[in-house]
């Protein structure tokens, strides 16, 4: 299978079935145990990212560039907190729902500004831009290939998160357990770390934060990087 084919696929994917799953998961409402244990370990990425920012005492100054951003869980606390986002995601209807949970939030349209595109075709210049979450679904190559373009975009900081690459991890992948349940998601990739902080280095950013958010079904590696 080919990245176009990948990225057919996710959006077609979140658009349909996809989009039903990852609302209720990314929502307050009743979910069965795995998908409660995928939406916390999902905040707890959100929020981490978001702590990270309010250390910096200047979340207010900042423009911020979300890709990939779901139903919003991550540009609307912190468009709350006074940054001017930009968020997109490849689903059209990730990205309705998402304006809706704003106007709910903050009672207006006007920030975040969301509009539905693939993370390829994003441009324009932000202090930081921030992809969580979504290089699951490519191969290394394409991977790369994102973290590049999203380099291009950030004036000063990216923060990614990704599935890490680990014995243990590729295990459970490889035996189905990595995502449980019948036609669950799409192709999950894991990414080396060392693989992922190479390609930033070679953007000419360097590592100053990480963490690691893990739960039973959720595993995300969140890096921090400043541009030289």
């Amino acid at each position: 299978m080919n990245a176009a084919d990948d990225k057919t696929i996710v959006r077609e994917y979140f658009n349909s079935t996809g989009f039903d799953r990852w609302k209720r998961i990314y929502g307050d409402g009743e979910v069965n145990k795995v998908q409660l244990d995928i939406r916390t370990g999902h905040q707890q990425t959100v929020d981490t990212v978001i702590d990270w920012l309010k250390a910096d005492n200047n979340l207010s100054k900042l423009s911020i560039c979300d890709a990939g951003c779901g139903v919003g869980s991550l540009s609307i606390p912190l468009a709350v907190d006074g940054a001017k986002v930009y968020a997109s995601d490849i689903s059209e209807k990730m990205v309705e729902e998402a304006k809706q949970r704003a106007l709910q939030t903050l009672g207006n349209a006007e920030n975040p500004t969301f509009a539905v595109q693939d993370l390829e075709s994003l441009s324009g210049s932000y202090h930081t831009v921030i992809c969580l979450d979504v290089l699951i679904h490519y191969p290394q190559q394409k991977a790369d290939e994102m973290i590049s373009h999203l380099c291009s975009l950030a004036q000063s900081r990216i923060i990614l998160s990704f599935a890490p690459k680990t014995c243990a991890l590729t295990i459970l992948k490889k035996i189905g357990s990595f995502f449980p349940g019948p036609s669950k998601t799409t192709r999950a990739y894991l990414h080396r770390q060392a693989d992922v902080v190479k390609i930033l280095e070679s953007n000419g950013f360097s590592i100053q934060r990480q963490s690691m958010t893990k739960t039973r079904f959720y595993f995300s590696r969140i890096l921090e990087a400043t541009r030289n």
